[in-house]
């Protein structure tokens, strides 16, 4: 008997409960890996005219245009807040569980239900829903079951409606993942398993979508090696190297349908190996099960089989190896990758089983259904433990290494996340991790050497920096052994550095900044300006360089023109101490009485002193030279007198003798004035 609607509706919703319960623990997942690219660290998140760049630009970030739409819409909504991105990407995933069903439910496929909820509590999903950065899979999901349940009400009733809306969810889902693209040649799929053969019509209809999916294709080929370019890890697979690794991606996903054990974010990265006849099985084994499929595809079984694995194959082409994707970098497989190919397997499997059980005697269905639920609760409890490992960055990458020792970008990530927080000694062991697997990484041999330095080994530091240098010119590493060389006060040979690290990067405003500084160590005042002024029209938003320049100005008597600086670094960062401490000095004290400004110097002291928690002696000797030149010298004497006080305690005695003829101003009723300085 033909189920109505109603009661698909009502299973339909279980399908949605089911998927909301089991994904609780997801809602309380940060932020991990690739989401700072995507959203959070994402400039055209937080720009109107962002949108404009999602739609016509391959620079920001990927080209998912209409996921990163949802996502500058979510953060208009609730900014950085995790939860509520997590939440929507649960519910998207409960309503791809309902679509399957119903989609399962028109083609007539046995035990269509069982095989969405199959689908929807598989462990392997669990990336796709509880990664953030995944909204790309879910909303394109999404709109690709829409488009198939579409094209299949129109192919059973032709409507311009009907095909105008399958084109609509189509260009919809490939906007959002270009991986979709393969949707026409599913439609193709669909029409030859229902009828057993193709119509001239069936490819009319179908040629508008291989045309925008070709467009969608190309666009996704530049924009992927734009990225591989610049990581400078081209991935280097030969044209036999590409069809082994084809072969044996296809079979690890369906080992991992059929059994989803020791699950990772990271798989171990094999080399195919064309000279081994072992490397050859899995394709010849693939190229077996197809040739027996199709020299009996008029059997119902058969089709059956066609349709199920074809459509596997068909939505894991784009990803399989024959197209170069910058995730090949880690592993050739990731979980993401088949979430919504492994439907195909587990259509076919359920359904077999459904269509089995349903020729048995009463037993046999109470077996089938006794043997769903066993199937359900343990897939449902193994994605309940697994999608907790995306709970946050360092969770995911300890137990990715734990997995896969040999996952160097894990380590690495790793390294970098405990170096951000402090734990030096082990970024270090982790740094040195990733370089036991990777020796050749620059970027790992360079942070290491920052680690080492930040502990106070400056020579093993250089060592790192120079192996990072040997293995190709890398501006970071002159940098940063320019930075450990200055703290040494080994000042030319550190400008050294920094010139050459603008040799390999001229806009990098880092290194003009700090060159800046060394030049203004060796009194080279007029060429630390340009340096600092080079470093601010690459980076208008750069604090320190303002910070740096307005000092160099003062020391040149261009108060003025120090102060503007000073302002603009207070504008970026309001409380930086030193710009609070240079900015109200000179307006309380310089020589130029048009310059000296109380009003403001005063609020700008005490602002300081509330920041270093009035105890430090040279930020009271700020806010009294404040004081005393809006003329409250009463309070003048009291704070010069506790800044006295700190001086001693903490043996600065030059300091202390300073404030001490200041404070003998202060009493006789006159501020303290810097002596005029006019400019060269």
């Amino acid at each position: 008997m033909k189920e109505s609607w109603k009661s698909a509706g009502v299973r339909g919703a279980l399908l949605v409960f089911l998927s909301l319960l089991l994904y609780l623990p997801a809602l309380r997942g940060g932020f991990i890996w690739d989401d700072d690219d995507h959203l959070t660290r994402n400039p055209a998140m937080a720009t109107f005219d962002g949108l404009r760049q999602i739609w016509s630009s391959l620079a920001v970030s990927r080209y998912y245009p209409l996921t990163l739409t949802s996502f500058w819409v979510e953060h208009r909504l609730w900014g950085l807040n995790p939860l509520p991105y997590h939440a929507v990407n649960i519910l998207l995933h409960g309503a791809n569980a309902m679509l399957v069903f119903l989609l399962l439910r028109r083609l007539r496929v046995p035990g269509a239900w069982v095989a969405a909820a199959v689908w929807a509590l598989h462990p392997v999903c669990a990336e796709s829903v509880a990664w953030v950065t995944e909204l790309k899979n879910t909303q394109s999901a999404f709109f690709f079951f829409l488009a198939l349940i579409c094209y299949v009400r129109f192919d059973e009733k032709p409507s311009r409606g009907g095909y105008g809306l399958t084109l609509i969810c189509s260009v919809a889902a490939m906007l959002s993942k270009p991986s979709t693209v393969m949707i026409p040649a599913v439609f193709l799929l669909i029409a030859w398993w229902r009828r057993g053969c193709w119509r001239r019509s069936d490819w009319w209809r179908a040629a508008p979508f291989f045309a925008l999916a070709l467009g969608m294709s190309v666009l996704t080929v530049i924009e992927q090696q734009g990225h591989i370019d610049r990581s400078g890890s081209p991935v280097l697979l030969r044209p036999l190297e590409r069809l082994l690794v084809a072969g044996q991606a296809g079979w690890f996903y369906l080992a991992k349908l059929i059994w989803p054990s020791n699950l990772m974010f990271f798989y171990p990265l094999w080399r195919p190996d064309p000279a081994s006849v072992l490397n050859w099985l899995p394709l010849v084994a693939a190229a077996a099960v197809a040739a027996t499929l199709c020299r009996w595809h008029r059997q119902p079984w058969s089709r059956g089989c066609l349709l199920g694995l074809g459509y596997f194959e068909l939505l894991l082409f784009p990803v399989s190896g024959c197209f170069d994707i910058f995730f090949f970098h880690y592993s050739f497989v990731a979980d993401h990758f088949q979430y919504l190919a492994c439907l195909g397997p587990i259509a076919l499997a359920v359904g077999a089983g459904a269509a089995v059980c349903k020729r048995t005697l009463s037993w046999g269905r109470y077996l089938g259904t006794l043997a769903a639920v066993l199937v359900l609760a343990m897939l449902g409890a193994t994605t309940w433990r697994h999608e907790q490992i995306y709970k946050d960055p360092e969770t995911l990458w300890r137990d990715t290494v734990a997995r896969n020792p040999n996952a160097w970008m894990a380590h690495y990530n790793l390294a970098n996340l405990l170096a951000s927080q402090g734990r030096t000694s082990e970024a270090i062991a982790e740094y040195m991790a990733t370089l036991r697997v990777r020796p050749e990484d620059v970027e790992a041999h360079n942070n290491l050497g920052i680690a080492l330095a930040g502990q106070g080994r400056i020579e093993e530091a250089i060592a790192e920096y120079r192996e990072a240098l040997r293995i190709k010119p890398y501006a970071d590493a002159h940098y940063n052994w320019g930075v450990d060389l200055a703290s040494q006060g080994k000042i030319e040979e550190a400008m050294a550095q920094y010139r050459a690290a603008l040799e390999i990067k001229p806009d990098y405003a880092e290194a003009h900044s700090n060159l800046g500084a060394a030049l203004a160590r060796q009194s080279r005042v007029p060429e630390a300006i340009a340096e600092y002024m080079a470093a601010l029209r690459i980076q208008p938003d750069y604090a320190e360089a303002h910070l740096n320049l307005g000092l160099a100005l003062a020391r040149q008597g261009r108060s003025a023109e120090a102060i503007a600086e000073y302002r603009k670094a207070l504008r970026l960062r309001s409380d930086w101490v030193p710009a609070l401490s240079d900015l109200a000095w000179i307006l309380a004290t310089d020589g130029n009485a048009k310059l000296r400004n109380a009003v403001e110097a005063v609020p700008l002291a005490e602002r300081l002193c509330g920041v270093t928690g009035s105890r430090q002696a040279d930020a009271m000797d700020v806010l009294a030279a404040a004081y005393a030149e809006g003329g409250r010298f009463e309070d003048a004497i009291r704070v010069a007198r506790q800044a006295i006080e700190l001086a001693d305690a903490d043996g600065h005695q030059d300091l202390s003798h300073q404030i001490k003829e200041r404070l003998a101003l202060y009493q006789a009723g006159r501020p303290f004035h810097e002596e005029s300085a006019s400019p060269p």
